[in-house]
C-alpha cells in the first residue's frame, strides 16, 4: 500500500470535529458468488450475496474500510416475452423451484443494487452472460443454476493487517442484527441438488438481508479502525455459511471457549437452541476484543446504534462449550481440534469425454448486417435498460 493523507475523527464516542491524519492503507479485493440463493430467490438471493461479500472486506485483518463494488450475472437463455432469439430454444424445460432466467437477471440485479445503495456502496462495474445451447453431441450446456458473483474493492490500514490470536480472558462479541428463522442449513442446501420436493427447504435456507444494520455494524467497524493503534478489535470473523455454529468456533481457534447460548441477541424467541447456533442470519460480525476495551468498545455501538452482545470468554482449553442458561443443559461440547483440525481428506477424480465436434458452418443466405444484428441482441453486448 501507500502512504495516505486523510481527515479522521478527533473524537470516536460523540460527534466531533475532523483531523488531518496519515497513514499506510493496503488496497484489498474480495470476491464471492452467491448462485443457489439467486436462483431460488433472486432479491434476497443477490442483497445478501452484496452484504456477505462486504463483511469479507470488513473483517479482513482487525477491520478494514468498504469502498466500492462490482456484480456479475451468468443465465440461461432469457425468453424475453415478445422478443424471440434465433439461438433460443423454447423446447428447454426449467426446474420448477427456481427463477427463470429473465427473473433472476432483473430481481438479482435490482437486489445487489439495492443493497449497495442502502448500505452506501456504488456499483462500479460487472458483466452479465446469458447462454442455452444443444451440442452437437445432444447434451445441453446452459447455466440453468445460475451465476451471481460479488466483487468489492475495500482499503486496510497497514497497522491493522494481521489478526491477533485468542487468549484466556478475551470477551467474544457479536455485533449486528438479531437473529431469526432464515438461512436455515443454507451451506448444505447449495452444495446439493435442488429438486422440487424440497423447495420448501431451499426457501428456507435463503437469507434476507437488512442494509441499514449493515451499514451501522460498519460504522462501528470504521470507528474502531480509525482509532489507528488504539483500535480494540483483536480479531475479526463475519458470520456466513453456518452461522453461530461455524463464526465462534473459527475465533477462537485454537484457544477454545465458552459461551451461553441464550445470550445471542433473537428477534424471534420461538427459535430452539439449534436454530440459534445454525441460522445463516446476516449483518453480524464475530470479534475478539480484550476486557480492558469493553467500556469504549459499548460507548462507540451505542453512538451508532448498533446491537452488541458479549456471548462468552475465551478459556484456553482447547474445547467450544455451550451451555444454556435456561435449563442449565449444555448442547455443545466438543474439541475444537476434532472439529475444525482434523477433518478427513476427501478424493476427487477426474474423467474425461471425448467431445463430439463438426466444422463451423454458418446458414445458408448469412451477411455481415445479419451476422452483426445477432451479436449486437446478445446480452453481454446490448443495451441492459430492461433490468
Amino acid at each position: 500500500g501507500y502512504e495516505v493523507p486523510g481527515l479522521i475523527p478527533a473524537e470516536f464516542t460523540k460527534a466531533s470535529k475532523m483531523v488531518e491524519g496519515s497513514r499506510t492503507l493496503h488496497p484489498i479485493l474480495t470476491a464471492e458468488t452467491h448462485n443457489f440463493p439467486s436462483a431460488v430467490a433472486p432479491f434476497p438471493g443477490a442483497e445478501t450475496g452484496t452484504g456477505g461479500r462486504l463483511r469479507d472486506v470488513m473483517a479482513t485483518g482487525r477491520g478494514a474500510y468498504a469502498v466500492a463494488g462490482v456484480c456479475a450475472y451468468c443465465v440461461g437463455n432469457l425468453n424475453v416475452p415478445g422478443y424471440a432469439l434465433p439461438w433460443e430454444d423454447e423446447s428447454f424445460v426449467y426446474p420448477s423451484n427456481l427463477a427463470s432466467p429473465l427473473e433472476i437477471e432483473v430481481e438479482a440485479s435490482d437486489g445487489a443494487s439495492d443493497y449497495g445503495n442502502k448500505f452506501g456502496e456504488p456499483v462500479i462495474h460487472g458483466f452479465t452472460r446469458s447462454f442455452g445451447q444443444r451440442l452437437p453431441s445432444g447434451e445441453r450446456f446452459e447455466w440453468v443454476k445460475p451465476i451471481m458473483f460479488t466483487a468489492g474493492v475495500g482499503s486496510m490500514d497497514g497497522r491493522h493487517a494481521d489478526k491477533g490470536e485468542p487468549e484466556k480472558g478475551m470477551l467474544i462479541v457479536k455485533v449486528g442484527g438479531p437473529a431469526y428463522r432464515i438461512g436455515i442449513g443454507g451451506g448444505a442446501a447449495s452444495s446439493r441438488v435442488q429438486s422440487s420436493e424440497n423447495a420448501a427447504l431451499d426457501f428456507d435456507a435463503v437469507q434476507r438481508g437488512d442494509a441499514e444494520m449493515e451499514n451501522r455494524m460498519n460504522r462501528l467497524m470504521r470507528a474502531c479502525c480509525d482509532l489507528g493503534e488504539g483500535n480494540p478489535i483483536v480479531s475479526v470473523h463475519d458470520q456466513g455459511a453456518g452461522g453461530n455454529g461455524n463464526v465462534l468456533k473459527e475465533i477462537v481457534e485454537p484457544a477454545g471457549a465458552e459461551y451461553d447460548i441464550r445470550k445471542v441477541y433473537v428477534g424471534d424467541n420461538t427459535l430452539s437452541v439449534l436454530e440459534i447456533w445454525g441460522a445463516e442470519y446476516q449483518e453480524n460480525n464475530a470479534l475478539l476484543i480484550r476486557p480492558a476495551s469493553r467500556a469504549l468498545f459499548q460507548e462507540m455501538a451505542d453512538r451508532e446504534n448498533c446491537p452488541i452482545r458479549i456471548l462468552g470468554e475465551v478459556t484456553g482449553d482447547g474445547r467450544v462449550v455451550v451451555r444454556d442458561s435456561s435449563d442449565g443443559s449444555t448442547p455443545v461440547d466438543l474439541p475444537l481440534e476434532l472439529v475444525l483440525g482434523k477433518m478427513p481428506q476427501k478424493t476427487f477424480t477426474d474423467s474425461h469425454l471425448d467431445g463430439k465436434l463438426v466444422p463451423l458452418t454458418l446458414p445458408d443466405g448469412t451477411t455481415v448486417r445479419s451476422a452483426l444484428d445477432r451479436v449486437l441482441r446478445l446480452l453481454s453486448v446490448g443495451s441492459k435498460r430492461f433490468l
